[in-house]
């Protein structure tokens, strides 16, 4: 449940109330009758009055701006690996992977002390 006075955005209109879906709105009071379909009573000053909403018809102002601040970041990731042609960077955003696969440290340092000078040596042959 949203926390009273907390602004908040129209998402939907669920129950076709011709609601001002994209306008915000104050969550004023809670509905909490039992055989109502409606959580929460809505200020939209805009429309200058007061809705009833389900909860799926609000969205929290913050979360919508950290969703299009997120698909913002994803486009400009995804222009960026086109624009230099990097395909592993392409890959990893079209699959939703946060972070780059780190390389592997153990790895180098599990090496005996005796394989890391054959590699020096065979490094300064070549």
């Amino acid at each position: 449940m949203l926390s009273l006075g907390v602004k908040v955005i129209i998402i939907s209109d669920h129950f076709e109330q011709n609601l001002p879906v994209g306008e915000y709105g104050y969550i004023i009071a809670y509905d909490r009758n039992a055989d109502n379909v409606f959580d929460y009573v809505v200020r939209v000053p805009a429309a200058n009055r007061n809705f009833l909403l389900p909860d799926e018809d609000v969205e929290l102002e913050e979360v919508l701006l950290q969703e299009e601040v997120d698909r913002i970041e994803r486009e400009s990731l995804i222009d960026f690996a086109l624009a230099t042609h990097n395909e592993e960077l392409f890959k990893r955003i079209m699959r939703g992977e946060e972070s780059a696969p780190e390389a592997e440290p153990a790895a180098a340092e599990g090496q005996s002390q005796k394989d890391f000078i054959r590699q020096v040596n065979l490094k300064a042959w070549i």
